[in-house]
């Protein structure tokens, strides 16, 4: 049996939100990177607030998880993400 294919995650803070940077870190692994005038990255794909964006192996979205509307507490969510994480993963 093949082991499961390499999936990377990490946050990106949208601009004009930095103030709580180290709040959000703390206690935390998570690599929490802050977007930046140049890069743009939230209007660039769309987001909205706790989207997981999926990217595919060239850096570009793939898809689009909203945790607010799917909730990781529920094990057919959790299961759903992790899917779909895989999926583009491989």
């Amino acid at each position: 049996m093949s082991s499961p294919p390499a999936v990377h995650i990490l946050g990106v803070n949208q601009l004009g939100h930095e103030s709580a940077n180290d709040l959000v870190c703390q206690g935390r692994d998570l690599p929490w990177l802050q977007e930046t005038l140049d890069d743009q990255v939230w209007n660039k794909w769309k987001v909205t607030y706790r989207d997981v964006v999926v990217l595919d192996r060239n850096n570009r979205p793939a898809a689009v998880f909203n945790l607010t509307v799917h909730d990781l507490a529920r094990p057919a969510d959790y299961d759903s993400l992790r899917a779909l994480l895989l999926e583009v993963a491989r």
